[in-house]
């Protein structure tokens, strides 16, 4: 229990971290009365939205909650399962809270440093990222670890514990995936009504404040791209915390302590990783260098190169003596634990160099969009796709070596220590990414505020290199889904084993009618969703677009700039569709895997449907996200162009948003929301092992 009070006193360090960062960005005074009331209607949108969508969560977490509590009332602490869910959606709730609030104040700060210059905007926008990413990180570890000392001290067991656990982490993947749905239905409802209208229809600038749609946009930064990657990654972290200590759980032989040793070691790394993230964020903000990508991957490979020999250090002396998991029977080491580590921050970064190439402007596979939107919409558009396929054979290659190497470092457990091992820094990768909302925020802010345009100029560059950032973080947290998935697999697997006293591991024989059916049925899930919150952006935009056009044809006074157009109306129209829009694809990850270990209490046909929709899962969402960046970028290239092109020909740029607008919801809507849709099947189906297994029919043996 040691490492629990460390785990909970270096969480504690880290928000008074936060707290003094905070400070320092709040002392920044701000005199601009434009940049005031225009960060105030981001804001209040921001929060209307929330309040709204929390609403409705709090009624699917009392629902829940009162089903654990039901199915699991004859079993021992049953109060306690019941707890946890609602602890771990109260804190994944708060993180994408927290982080919402951070960057809607940040935003404003940071369009007012680029006065003093990119280095002093640079500063204030990382600051805010920062403050998300240590954030969410932190209050993950603790909660976690709260949990976790209060269950053992009830239980005494830790079998129940790491049941409990389960709970948590359902309770984290269900807010998460809400946030992650419904922040991206607002956000690229907003974005492509606001793109097509604006820029093709009536040829204004984008963020240009006549645009009915522009607050709208903003506001959807915010609860997308922070509150939803918050929670998403929230979750992704805790999920690899509790898959390896389920793992570590099933026991090793010939040894002495090292079962409890294997059981606390992700929170052993946990806690490194969040120590490493704060080295990173001080290394960034005390950096000498003015490029702004320098600087930022300056701050992750130090958090890196922090873990890998921290983390060592701690391997070598603690796991001294070779050990035999009992589920295989093969002798081990340490030092397959410290390569299996290395090689899991190895392929967080190896996919994001990765998902870099496919994205970024000026490189080959956006160039190549860039020319097929000479040749007009539908080659751009064919282009795009046909990048976004090609970019999941890289990624695919990382995760499969790592699960065939981890495996042969240290059997099941290795997987879900990559797993563990690629999150451990995620603190710093989410500060990173949490800042290119901030600068793009603050981009549109200095255009409807009317500041001069070199300050444009200052959150371009930024901006430029928050694309990247963003790009990369959703290939980090896709590739982070996939080793995650896996680990929550191995998990379901030992959680059987657990549930039925068994030492025998659990075989899935694919070649079982019944475990090919499920393998096809959780197959086809991430297309269903997909399909479902793609239409669920397109309704909306539909309906921004009209109240746009009607905006512009009832008041001519908008168009020429005498006239304020109604912000708030489309805010409404985005909020209501976001809400409604997730509420099926929600209940369809957690209602299929209940189903499915219903009918076949074995565990074999869920099984196979969650290998089923990991595989097909992890594809398309390095699909989407990838062609989706490739679009954006191949756009903005195009638009830094434009001054050196005649202006009556625009052909090839309207072309690029065209694309852009079909990748917008790939990237931002369903590419990220399917990371979470394996993991919440994952995290569901463990919950639901004891049910299964006690209330689940034969019908397949």
């Amino acid at each position: 229990m040691n490492y629990i009070i460390i785990s909970i006193i270096v969480s504690l360090l880290a928000i008074i971290f936060n707290i003094f960062n905070a400070f320092s960005i709040k002392n920044i005074s701000s005199k601009n009365k434009k940049i005031q009331e225009i960060g105030t209607l981001i804001s209040e949108g921001s929060l209307a939205y929330l309040h709204r969508q929390y609403k409705l969560l709090i009624v699917f977490v009392l629902i829940v909650t009162g089903a654990m509590i039901v199915v699991n009332f004859d079993q021992p602490f049953y109060y306690m399962h019941a707890i946890a869910f609602c602890s771990g959606a109260f804190s994944s709730g708060l993180s994408g809270y927290l982080g919402m609030r951070t960057a809607t104040n940040v935003n404003q700060k940071t369009a007012e440093a680029a006065n003093q210059g990119l280095r002093s905007a640079f500063d204030v926008a990382f600051t805010g990222g920062s403050i998300i990413g240590i954030n969410v990180v932190s209050l993950a570890l603790l909660c976690l670890s709260i949990i976790f000392f209060i269950s053992f001290s009830l239980t005494n067991s830790i079998y129940i514990t790491l049941d409990i656990l389960t709970g948590f982490s359902m309770g984290a993947s269900s807010i998460a995936l809400f946030a992650r749905v419904g922040g991206g239905i607002f956000t690229k409802a907003a974005d492509i009504s606001a793109d097509l209208v604006g820029k093709i229809e009536v040829n204004i600038p984008e963020d240009d404040p006549r645009n009915p749609a522009v607050i709208a946009d903003n506001v959807g930064d915010n609860v997308g791209d922070v509150a939803g990657m918050g929670a998403d990654l929230f979750e992704s972290y805790i999920g690899a915390i509790i898959a390896t200590m389920i793992i570590g759980v099933t026991g090793v032989i010939d040894t002495s302590s090292v079962f409890s040793n294997f059981v606390v070691l992700p929170l052993v790394l946990a806690t490194i990783g969040i120590l490493a993230s704060i080295i990173g964020v001080v290394c960034i903000k005390y950096s000498k260098s003015n490029n702004p990508q320098h600087i930022l991957n300056y701050g992750n490979y130090m958090a890196v190169i922090f873990t890998i020999v921290v983390s060592s250090i701690y391997i070598y002396y603690t796991f001294s003596k070779p050990f035999v998991f009992s589920t295989d029977d093969i002798v081990y080491n340490r030092l397959g634990l410290v390569l299996t580590v290395i090689l899991g921050i190895i392929t967080g970064i190896g996919i994001g160099k990765s998902t870099e190439y496919y994205c970024s402007k000026y490189k080959h596979p956006v160039n190549s969009i860039v020319k097929a939107s000479y040749s007009g919409h539908a080659t751009n558009v064919i282009t795009g796709i046909s990048i976004g396929m090609e970019s999941t054979v890289i990624p695919i290659i990382f995760i499969t070596s790592t699960i065939i190497i981890a495996n042969y470092n240290v059997g099941i457990y290795g997987i879900s220590l990559s797993a563990m091992s690629m999150l451990s820094t995620v603190g710093i990768q989410l500060a990173v990414d949490a800042y290119g909302p901030i600068v793009d925020n603050a981009g549109g802010i200095s255009v409807m505020s009317h500041m001069d345009k070199d300050i444009r100029k200052i959150t371009d560059e930024l901006d430029a290199v928050g694309n990247t950032t963003a790009a990369i973080g959703k290939g980090f947290a896709i590739g982070s889904a996939a080793l995650t998935a896996c680990a929550l697999f191995n998990a379901y697997q030992s959680k059987i084993m657990i549930a039925l006293e068994s030492s025998s591991p659990v075989v899935i024989d694919i070649g079982k009618p019944h475990v090919i059916a499920g393998i096809f049925i959780g197959g086809t899930l991430p297309f269903l969703f997909s399909s479902l919150t793609i239409n669920a952006v397109n309704d909306a935009a539909t309906a921004i677009i009209e109240e746009i056009r009607h905006q512009f044809k009832e008041n001519a006074n908008i168009l020429k700039g005498n006239d304020a157009p109604d912000y708030i109306k489309c805010i409404d129209i985005s909020t209501i569709a976001a809400i409604k829009g997730m509420v099926k694809p929600g209940i369809l990850s957690i209602i299929v895997p209940i189903f499915a270990g219903l009918i076949d209490r074995s565990g074999l046909f869920l099984a196979g449907v969650l290998i089923g929709a990991t595989v097909t899962g992890v594809l398309i969402a390095i699909f989407m996200a990838n062609a989706g960046g490739a679009w954006d970028n191949a756009k903005k290239q195009i638009e830094e162009n434009l001054s050196e092109i005649e202006t009556d020909n625009r052909e090839h740029y309207e072309a690029s948003i065209t694309g852009d607008t079909v990748g917008d919801p790939f990237k931002d809507t369903a590419g990220p929301s399917i990371n979470i849709l394996i993991k919440l099947m994952s995290v569901v189906s463990l919950v639901v092992v004891p049910i299964m297994i006690k209330y689940g029919t034969s019908l397949f043996i």
